[in-house]
């Protein structure tokens, strides 16, 4: 396996510190320099470090989805017609203003990219996919696949 040049560089203390801000993007610096054994300074200067390289990209609050009232969330497969550069950019561009797409993937296979959606309900479903995703000049093919039940989900990387 090939090591990145950050992730080479990381020792077991980044990878302490990184997995508790995984956990708890919250946990005070002091709370993390005792559990890891440095000076509080010592600690900060280490996080730091890590966001100026990267690794750490942003700080966020993780809303429940179910209690924010997405009672659905599904898996959307699209296929363009043409895979022209200005098709692709325009399709990118449209689904950068869809606030309820939370991912989006382009993926080798039958479809050229994977949607991970959340919705209220089966109405609002069905007009994102009959009112904002057919209409996308170039539009080939929408598949749609509803989550019964969520086995897992996470945002923590392994740092093994």
């Amino acid at each position: 396996m090939i090591e990145s040049s950050v992730e080479a560089g990381l020792d077991e203390t980044d990878k302490a510190i990184l997995a508790m801000l995984q956990t708890d993007g919250r946990i005070s610096n002091a709370e993390i320099a005792r559990r890891v054994e440095l000076s509080a300074p010592a600690t900060h200067a280490r996080v730091k470090r890590l966001e100026e390289a990267g690794v750490i990209r942003q700080y966020v609050t993780l809303l429940d989805r179910e209690t924010m009232g997405y009672d659905m969330v599904c898996f959307i497969n699209v296929s363009l017609q043409l895979h022209q550069f200005d098709a692709i950019e325009r399709f990118k561009q449209l689904v950068l203003d869809m606030p309820e797409v939370l991912e989006c993937h382009h993926v080798t296979g039958e479809f050229d990219y994977l949607l991970k959606a959340v919705f209220h309900n089966r109405d609002q479903l069905q007009r994102f996919v009959v009112d904002r995703l057919t209409p996308i000049p170039g539009m080939a093919r929408i598949n749609t696949s509803l989550v019964f039940t969520e086995i897992k989900a996470t945002t923590e990387l392994p740092l093994g």
